[in-house]
C-alpha cells in the first residue's frame, strides 16, 4: 500500500523570494550584460543567499530563463485556447509584444542575450527556441487568419509575423521610442490590411 502525501501548498514567502531574484536576474542583466552578470551579482542585488539561489537554479542561464519564462507570460494565441478572431489574438499578441518592450527590464535584456548568443551555445539555442516559441503563436494566429479569409491569401505568415514583430523590436531597440500599443492596429492593417 503507499502512501499519498496532499500537495503542500506554496509557501508565500518562497515564491516572494522566488520572484524577487527573478526580477532582479533580469536587472542585472540589463544592467551588465550576460557577461558580466553572475550568481553572486545577483545575490547581492537581491538580498538572497547565492545558496539559496544555487538550490533552485543550477546556473545563470536556468536563472535567466525561468525568469523571462516566468516574468514575461505571452497570451495565447492558439485559437482552441483562445476562442478569439485571428485577428484579435494577432492584436492580442502585438500589444503584449509592445507592452513587454516597453518594460527596460526586458529591453535591456533583449541586446545582452543577443549578444551572448554569439559566443555561447547553450544561450543560443534557449534564445532562438524561446523566440521560436514565441513566434510561432503570432504565425499560427495570420495564418489560421488567411485561412478563414480575414487576412489575404497573398500573406505569407512567417513573413509577416517577422514584420510585424520585428516593427516593435526595432522601434524599441534601435529608437529612443518604444512603439505604442495603441498604434498597433494602425501595424496590422499595414502589413496584413
Amino acid at each position: 500500500m503507499t502512501s499519498e502525501r496532499p500537495a503542500r501548498a506554496p509557501d508565500p514567502r518562497i515564491e516572494r523570494t522566488h520572484e524577487l531574484v527573478k526580477r532582479e536576474a533580469l536587472a542585472e542583466l540589463a544592467a551588465r550584460g550576460y557577461g558580466a552578470f553572475t550568481i553572486e551579482s545577483v545575490a547581492k542585488r537581491s538580498g538572497v543567499a547565492k545558496s539559496t539561489i544555487y538550490r533552485h537554479w543550477p546556473g545563470k542561464l536556468a536563472l535567466v530563463a525561468d525568469a523571462l519564462e516566468t516574468l514575461n507570460v505571452q497570451p495565447p494565441g492558439d485559437a482552441a485556447l483562445v476562442p478569439a478572431s485571428p485577428l484579435d489574438r494577432v492584436d492580442r499578441l502585438l500589444r503584449h509584444l509592445s507592452a513587454a518592450f516597453a518594460d527596460p527590464a526586458i529591453t535591456g535584456c533583449t541586446p545582452a542575450l543577443i549578444e551572448a548568443a554569439e559566443h555561447d551555445e547553450h544561450v543560443r539555442a534557449f534564445h532562438h527556441a524561446y523566440a521560436a516559441t514565441r513566434r510561432q503563436a503570432l504565425v499560427q494566429a495570420i495564418a489560421d487568419g488567411v485561412a478563414d479569409g480575414s487576412f489575404p491569401a497573398r500573406v505569407d505568415p512567417g513573413t509577416a509575423a517577422v514584420a510585424l514583430a520585428g516593427a516593435i523590436v526595432y522601434s524599441r531597440v534601435m529608437t529612443d521610442a518604444p512603439y505604442r500599443p495603441d498604434d498597433v492596429p494602425t501595424l496590422i492593417e499595414t502589413v496584413l490590411g
